[in-house]
């Protein structure tokens, strides 16, 4: 799902509305393991499906950084962001809480509402986002967390 309408000079007149809901995307064992050669976190309950299997959640699970860093993909298919600036950089963080392991298999999506903007001295703004991560069939959700993006004209 795109979100078109988003523009530098607009982007005031979201704050407070949900930007829209991504694709489901399935969270495999490919996945998980390649994120943990990556970051050299082994795990067991991310990389033995066999041990994983044996415990209370059945099965392994994503890493809650890798559901994180999904994010920046979601958003992107969302279309969070307006796409006549020349850069959007990372800021950080303000609040993240993992609340439900994602499954190897499950598949999830983001659902995005634009919290704040605030426009910088020297012309750039800075926008925060709810990232709300959804697992398909679950009422919980997996993590909400709130991005900040700095915006450069």
């Amino acid at each position: 799902m795109s979100n078109s309408g988003l523009s530098f000079a607009s982007l005031e007149d979201f704050v407070g509305s949900e930007l829209g809901i991504s694709d489901w995307m399935t969270v495999d064992q490919r996945r998980i393991d390649a994120f943990a050669d990556v970051t050299q976190d082994h795990q067991w309950i991310h990389t033995d499906p066999e041990r994983a299997a044996e415990s209370t959640l059945g099965s392994t699970i994503a890493h809650g950084y890798l559901t994180l860093s999904l994010l920046s993909h979601l958003q992107f298919e969302i279309g969070a962001f307006p796409v006549d600036v020349s850069a959007i950089l990372n800021y950080g963080l303000d609040r993240v809480r993992f609340l439900t392991p994602v499954k190897e298999g499950q598949r999830i999506r983001a659902r995005l509402k634009l919290l704040l903007v605030e426009t910088r001295p020297d012309g750039r703004k800075l926008m925060k986002l709810e990232n709300t991560v959804e697992i398909e069939g679950n009422s919980k959700p997996a993590l909400i967390a709130e991005t900040l993006n700095l915006l450069i004209p």
